[in-house]
């Protein structure tokens, strides 16, 4: 098969599609990875072959103009699935016109998506497997007759949300109703003598990274996979101080790389983080960009700063991992059986920070409850509960229950062939 793999110029995006691509590649399968010109050097990083297409986004101003709009938002929302029917069509028609104006629209710019689609339309790929906010992937499949499926690192909180947009449509007496992510598709597939349909949202099916018990139940077509980490193009090294076990329990504490690549604000305060651990009988390791240590004005004697350190190396030899609640570090977390205290402030990640704590693998600390005491309390609580730590084996347990991406290659192929059209929009 010839595979079209796409995300926007995202690193954390683009990251959990790395061991999927590598298992098609030994698999016989070409793999071409289509982004903007700015993730090229990640793509090839991994030993991929880049295809650059479209301009950059500028993801400062995109996340600039979407974070005021969305905190709003996500603030008064609770996302936990049982709970998740009262967020009123108001709440997810304000929430998909936001999205859809102040980020689907920007990071799948006209540029993009138009030299996305005349690619896929001279390589003729059998399938395209898209981020799931980067819809030029689906577009590119129907303008190309490709098969298509969306690659999920994150709880489904997109389709979720659409789901109950569209019942709430089918529940009321309006005849006609605003459809925002809709309308923008729909004239994008116009340019290329497409129409639109609910699947150029959905996929023909999606990869889902998710183990079950975090799993959101949307009736969609699905293919499940273990998560494999992978920890991008910065140097994986074991350090020295990392090949022997520690004399105290290690506790690891990190805000992602996201934050580094994107400017966004983190949820983690140094300076908390700081005065929790101080004089605790623990090891910290604190991953900290270079230029941010130099504002540190100083450091307790039980915390080593590094600026990075592969996590599916270093968590296994922890008690505990305090983090901002990104989709990669909680995901490795869950892999590598460690209790977590998340600090999640947005849509996923907040969902995936309340799950953590229903589960019983962890803490989450929302938005007005993170103080020095509060995190010393949660990690005391990690390190001497031991009920933490077995449910977080049972987390584990389930991400490595699933099949692998080797093992899914062969499902893919037998999927591929039955959506597969090779009668494409004339170009």
């Amino acid at each position: 098969m010839r595979v079209l793999m796409t995300s926007f110029a995202e690193q954390s995006h683009f990251s959990g599609s790395v061991p999927l691509a590598w298992a098609l590649r030994t698999a016989g399968h070409e793999v071409r990875v289509a982004s903007q010109p700015a993730l090229a050097p990640a793509i090839t990083g991994a030993g991929l072959t880049a295809v650059p297409v479209g301009e950059n986004p500028a993801l400062h101003t995109v996340l600039g103009a979407v974070g005021g709009p969305m905190m709003a938002l996500h603030d008064r929302a609770d996302y936990l699935e049982k709970r998740h029917e009262r967020l009123g069509r108001d709440f997810l028609m304000s929430h998909e016109t936001v999205m859809t104006s102040l980020f689907y629209s920007w990071i799948n710019n006209e540029s993009m998506v138009d030299e996305l689609v005349a690619f896929a339309r001279a390589w003729r790929p059998d399938l395209v497997i898209w981020e799931p906010f980067t819809f030029a992937g689906a577009v590119a499949a129907r303008a190309s007759g490709a098969a298509h499926a969306r690659l999920l690192s994150f709880p489904d909180m997109f389709m979720s949300t659409r789901r109950l947009l569209r019942e709430h449509w089918e529940r009321g007496t309006e005849t006609e109703h605003d459809d925002a992510l809709g309308e923008w598709l729909a004239l994008t597939l116009e340019r290329y003598g497409c129409s639109f349909d609910e699947e150029i949202v959905t996929g023909q099916w999606s990869i889902d990274q998710m183990p079950p018990s975090v799993r959101l139940s949307l009736e969609q077509p699905l293919v499940p996979m273990r998560y494999v980490p992978y920890s991008g193009q910065v140097p994986t090294v074991v350090p020295p101080w990392l090949r022997s076990a520690p004399a105290w329990p290690r506790i690891c504490v990190t805000a992602g790389m996201t934050t580094r690549y994107t400017g966004a604000p983190s949820t983690i305060l140094v300076d908390d983080v700081f005065d929790a651990v101080s004089g605790l009988d623990a090891e910290v390791v604190a991953t900290v960009d270079p230029a941010e240590r130099e504002l540190i004005p100083s450091v307790p004697d039980n915390v080593r700063l590094v600026d990075h350190v592969p996590l599916d190396v270093l968590l296994p030899t922890c008690a505990a991992i305090l983090h901002h609640g990104g989709a990669g570090t909680w995901a490795t977390a869950a892999a590598s059986g460690v209790p977590q205290i998340s600090l999640g402030r947005v849509w996923d990640a907040v969902y995936r920070s309340q799950r953590l704590a229903e589960l019983g693998a962890g803490l989450y600390l929302p938005a007005g409850g993170v103080s020095a005491e509060s995190l010393r309390s949660g990690l005391l609580r990690l390190l001497k509960e031991p009920e933490f730590r077995l449910r977080a084996q049972e987390l584990q347990a389930e991400v490595n229950a699933a099949p692998s991406p080797n093992e899914v290659v062969e499902v893919l192929e037998r999927l591929t062939a039955r959506h597969r059209s090779r009668t494409a929009a004339p170009a």
